[in-house]
């Protein structure tokens, strides 16, 4: 039975793209977490390992991803009310809806960066300014944080070597997104994802066959 909260968030139109949890779960976790932000937890646990990939892809940095990311969740958190998917636009799921507040996120350190290039203070989040902290044991241990840190060195490596547009497109497909899911949080037509995608790809296997053939 498609379950539905007094927003209009239902199982079908939430979307079903998060791993672990189907639609209805997904719609059941939002209609609560509006209410609970400990509700949450079941979405933070699933996603964060995702997003905080996508931000140390973007950043190259682990701290300044580890922030990215917990921004993306607090964001979400907070805006999670307004959050309305569009049964018309496949595309429009939770995730995109979230990928695109890290996508946010991540243009805000990069403009930190640039204009403070000192490190982040990351004790400065308290737990009574950040709902996602009763939440931290939901996330991914130090370990993985530095296994996917280490991960996103060596990718950015060679997407570094693409477009701005390419490496935006190929960062979010790594996530796990949908090309509707891309085109809807990046604001851009299909179309332009897949052609994006198709050149992205194609001068990446130039680039790993170059490498390859110079070891």
């Amino acid at each position: 039975m498609e379950q539905r909260d007094p927003a209009g968030i239902t199982s079908a139109t939430v979307g079903a793209a998060v791993p672990g949890l189907d639609g209805a779960e997904v719609a059941a976790v939002i209609a609560r977490a509006r209410r609970d932000p400990l509700a949450f937890a079941p979405l933070y646990r699933q996603l964060f390992p995702a997003v905080y990939g996508y931000c140390a892809r973007r950043l190259g940095d682990p701290d300044e991803a580890a922030d990215a990311a917990a921004q993306t969740f607090t964001r979400a958190l907070a805006a999670l009310p307004r959050f309305q998917p569009d049964p018309a636009r496949p595309g429009v799921t939770f995730r995109s809806w979230l990928f695109a507040i890290a996508h946010n996120a991540v243009v805000d350190a990069e403009r930190r960066r640039r204009r403070d290039p000192r490190p982040l203070d990351l004790d400065d989040h308290s737990e009574t300014s950040d709902p996602l902290g009763q939440l931290a044991d939901a996330g991914p241990s130090p370990e993985e944080w530095a296994v996917a840190a280490d991960e996103a060195r060596r990718l950015q490596a060679l997407l570094h070597q693409l477009t701005d547009g390419q490496r935006r497109v190929v960062e979010l497909r790594l996530a796990g997104l949908t090309g509707a899911e891309i085109a809807t949080s990046l604001g851009i037509r299909i179309g332009a994802v897949k052609s994006t995608q198709f050149r992205a790809y194609a001068r990446l296997r130039t680039l790993l066959t170059e490498t390859g053939g110079s070891e």
